[in-house]
């Protein structure tokens, strides 16, 4: 702990930016592509699927002011943690009203909490970042609190300690993440994390056996699973990642809907849960 020193770290709470874009039809039609959705169903007019809205809102720093890793270096609009790797942990996603292809958009962004913990593999210290995407006239459409993550340089274990597999799955769907799948899903988020894409750098600078399967990828296949098997949109959706899916791994997703809560969870094939999440509809 000594050499981070989180009261600096809090001083970017409430650090804030402003972006607007337009969510292209073009653009959520490559993202139907890469994700096997129904091209017909993605028009102006039309709601953007859940979680799409984080191919939108890009930003692409110069190569210049990029870290070792591809993230951008660290400070400015995130505060500056002195831990090598990060990861995108989890997230509370309410879904308030469609985000319409064709319409333009603004995402309103703060940091609202810097908080430090002592894992199993040493430091690790969480920012959690509010976003609100809103229409041209203010109207609230989404608002989101997403959970980064910085830890230590420690080698990644190839096995969690408890396998689990969701008790009560009344829904299971198997997909197989490529190299090409990882490659459109970097180049739509314009994501240059090096897991991604770079499997040396995931060997010796991560501890990786292989490249990384995006997070936020499973955490769309499960969010659009849930949407597939209700037949309904969804109004919240939570998600946590567990444990690193490694490229090579086939990933299920399991749901079991009680009410009007659908429980899911993404799972390797020998059992261990890589993700778990809730949707609301």
């Amino acid at each position: 702990m000594s050499t981070i020193d989180l009261d600096y770290l809090r001083t970017w709470i409430g650090k804030s930016r402003i972006d607007e874009d337009v969510i292209l039809t073009r653009h959520a039609r490559l993202m139907a592509a890469t994700v096997d959705y129904a091209a017909e169903k993605i028009c102006d007019g039309e709601s953007l699927p859940p979680l799409w809205h984080w191919t939108c809102f890009l930003e692409g720093v110069p190569a210049s002011e990029l870290g070792n890793d591809g993230h951008p270096a660290r400070g400015g609009f995130m505060p500056p943690v002195q831990l090598p790797n990060r990861m995108w942990a989890g997230g509370r996603v309410a879904f308030i009203s469609p985000v319409i292809i064709g319409s333009t958009v603004r995402k309103e962004s703060s940091i609202l909490k810097v908080d430090y913990k002592q894992g199993r593999s040493g430091d690790l210290v969480f920012v959690t970042v509010l976003h609100e995407v809103k229409s041209q006239l203010g109207e609230l459409l989404i608002r989101e609190e997403q959970d980064i993550v910085y830890k230590g340089s420690t080698p990644t274990k190839q096995v969690a300690d408890v396998p689990v597999i969701l008790p009560s799955s009344q829904f299971t769907k198997t997909y197989t993440p490529t190299s090409t799948m990882l490659f459109r899903y970097s180049a739509l988020t314009f994501n240059g994390h090096r897991i991604h894409y770079d499997v040396d750098y995931c060997r010796t600078n991560e501890g990786y056996q292989n490249l990384v399967i995006h997070g936020p990828l499973n955490a769309t296949m499960l969010a659009g699973f849930a949407e597939e098997i209700c037949g309904t949109k969804l109004s919240t959706f939570s998600y946590q990642g567990l444990f690193p899916a490694i490229l090579g791994d086939s990933i299920t997703l399991h749901a079991a809907i009680q009410e009007r809560l659908i429980t899911l969870c993404a799972t390797l094939e020998n059992g261990t849960v890589c993700m778990k999440a809730e949707a609301g509809l």
